[in-house]
Order: C-alpha cells, then structure tokens, then sequence
C-alpha cells in the first residue's frame, strides 16, 4: 500500500529519547527499556543527516522513544525492513516492485510515507569553465560517449566521472533518470571506468580536489566548494540551477522524493513520529538542512 503523504558508508547511529507511549518496547529493536519505546530507521545516506537531525529534536521535546539512525544506502534500508531488523526504512528512491513483492512474501506490505523532496545538483571544480551542460550531454559523460571536457568547450582534458555506489538509492535514481533519459527501453550502464564512492560527503571532496572531476549529489549536501552546473531538459536552451525554488516551479530536470517506509500501517509512538516529520516543525529542519519542504512543492 502506497501513502502520499506529508567517502565511507554511515555507520553512523544515534540513540534519542523522543515523545510516545509510556510501557514495553513496542519496536524492532532491543535497547529501550520497560519505559521506553525504540524506533530502528535505517537506509539512505541522503537521508541520514535529515532523519538524525528530525530524532535529535524530537529527544529535545519528548522523552519516552528511542530512535536509532545509520545509513548504508537505500537499498540496504529496505533489505533490513523486509528482514525484520528495523522499523523504518529511508529511501531516496521509490521502492521496486520486486522489493514489494519480496515484503509482501515476508507476510506485509510497506507503506510509503513522502517526507521532504530533494534535486540531483551536477556538480565540477571550481576551475572548470563548464557551468551548462543538457541533461542529454551529462548523459553521453556517463555513458562513457565523451570523454574530454574539450569536446563539451572546456579544456582539453580526460573526465574523471564520479558516481555513488550501487546500493545507493540516488546512484538509482541517477542511473534511470539521467544516464537513461527516464527510458525504460534503455539498458544503459555507467562507464567502466566511473568511480563509485561510499558517501555524499565523498562525492563532493573528490570534486573540489580534482579539476578533471564531476559528480552529481543530493543538494542537501552540495557546498561552495564545488560549482553547480545549470541543466536543461531535453529539447530545451534553457539552463536551470538547482534550488528549492527551480524544484517546487518544475524547472529543475531533476528532482525527487525522499521516503520512509514502514513494516504495514503505523500505530502508536511509531506514528506519532512519522505525523511529527510531516509537520511544520520537522519541515522547518528539512529547509534549514538544504532540501526542499513538502509544503513548498504540495
């Protein structure tokens, strides 16, 4: 059932207390005690500084939930949600329908919970003199069909490709969105010879070492270390850069949810976390962190 609603892996993890029920452990997890009640969320690297800074301010308010946080990727989310090792599962991705099916065998159906939205910023160093590029031309890069910055009017050097590692639910997104071009029919690959790397904050410190580089990242955790670069759709002349203003008017190519998923219909502490993120409260963070709130774009 679907609810539309309001360069190293993280390994890292948070325990907070936060507002709920008093009495036993209601949660997959096992470190809350008889007045406690412990929520396991796990999954997208995107995500994870969001969901910590949502559990971070929900401990200043509430005391009777524990919430522990880790990344790993989107893909390793919904693999310990269908395994039954955590509550909540963070997606930068919509969930597959073989990963559905995989849950619905398990004996229950996920639920899908949209908590903040997010653009893909491609993103070079500082000294390149690229600052436009179509999403067709971002496509042929990563497809491995050009392979010199000279040949896009930039200085004639190799292009060092950098992309996330596979478990990624943004190396996904990217992957079906822009390498592509939102085809189904397409099978296209990543070049051989692209770099994948374990982390957002990877991404962006191998851009801003390296002038031959480019990468692309959640815009939550773009810098000004490195340049973005403004894209067009397809068909078009007209080049954006990614905002949360370019997102919520449709502008920016590309852009997208970010989810939680849960084992069935939430009840008691579990949902009332989940109705707090999608409260004004929580989206104020999701704005202070870089992504774009749900109230902007609903």
């Amino acid at each position: 059932m679907k609810r539309n609603a309001l360069g190293i892996i993280f390994i890292l993890s948070i325990i907070v207390t936060a507002c709920g029920q008093t009495g036993a452990s209601q949660g997959t997890g096992s470190g809350a005690t008889a007045s406690q009640s412990y929520i396991e969320n796990k999954g997208s690297d995107t995500l994870v500084n969001l969901a910590l800074a949502w559990a971070e301010q929900y401990q200043n308010d509430c005391p009777d939930v524990q919430i522990s946080v880790t990344g790993g990727g989107s893909g390793t989310g919904f693999t310990a949600l269908i395994n039954g090792t955590i509550d909540i599962a963070n997606a930068s991705r919509a969930i597959k329908q073989e990963e559905i099916e995989t849950a619905q065998a398990s004996g229950f159906e996920p639920v899908e919970f949209i908590v903040a939205n997010d653009a893909i910023a491609i993103i070079v160093n500082l000294e390149n003199p690229i600052s436009e590029l179509s999403l067709e031309q971002v496509s042929q890069i990563y497809k491995g069909e050009v392979n010199n910055w000279s040949e896009l009017g930039g200085y004639d050097r190799p292009i060092v490709r950098l992309s996330r590692e596979t478990n990624s639910g943004t190396h996904v997104y990217f992957l079906e969105t822009v390498v592509r071009l939102g085809s189904k029919e397409d099978k296209s690959i990543f070049s051989a010879d692209t770099l994948l790397l374990p982390s957002s904050e990877g991404i962006i410190a191998e851009v801003r070492d390296n002038p031959n580089a480019i990468g692309y990242d959640g815009l939550g955790y773009v810098t000004e270390e490195v340049k973005k670069v403004g894209l067009s759709q397809i068909g078009s002349d007209l080049y954006i850069l990614p905002s949360a203003e370019t997102v919520v008017n449709g502008q920016y190519p590309i852009s997208r949810n970010l989810y939680m998923y849960t084992r069935g219909e939430p009840s008691g502490f579990q949902k009332e976390y989940l109705d707090w993120i999608l409260s004004p409260a929580a989206q104020e963070i999701v704005m202070e962190l870089g992504f774009v709130p749900l109230e902007m774009v609903n």
